[in-house]
């Protein structure tokens, strides 16, 4: 089976969305939920010392088509920051397990989702 498509003529209002879309600064919008999800992480994060909790970072990072939003928590347990063991879980050096707590994937759910829906709105009012 072949599929063939043609289209002659200006793509103009294309380009012009596209434009649009490319020149949209969302920096400041990735920067908002950046300190969202700290807060978020912050008030899921178990607390024993409080100093895992006060640990949580965010960067953001510009790539070729955009932004890269990165939460990590600079508390660290030898190589490992702290929180994956908390999250996953680990053994001791008696030989038991400590079971992980899930905290960090409902804390930070809901900022995904909004950052979807802020996206997607700015898209389509272009």
């Amino acid at each position: 089976m072949k599929i063939t498509f043609k289209n002659t003529g200006p793509f103009r209002k294309t380009n012009d969305y596209l434009t649009k879309l490319r020149d949209k600064e969302l920096k400041s919008m990735f920067e908002r939920y950046g300190s969202m999800g700290i807060e978020a992480l912050e008030r899921n994060t178990p607390e024993r010392s409080g100093l895992t909790r006060n640990s949580w970072r965010y960067r953001l990072e510009k790539v070729d088509v955009g932004y890269s939003l990165i939460w990590y928590n600079t508390n660290m347990a030898g190589d490992t920051p702290l929180v994956i063991l908390i999250q996953y879980g680990h053994g001791t050096r008696g030989g038991t397990f400590v079971q992980g707590e899930d905290f960090i994937n409902p804390a930070i759910q809901p900022i995904f989702d909004r950052i979807v829906e802020e996206i997607v709105k700015e898209v389509t009012s272009l």
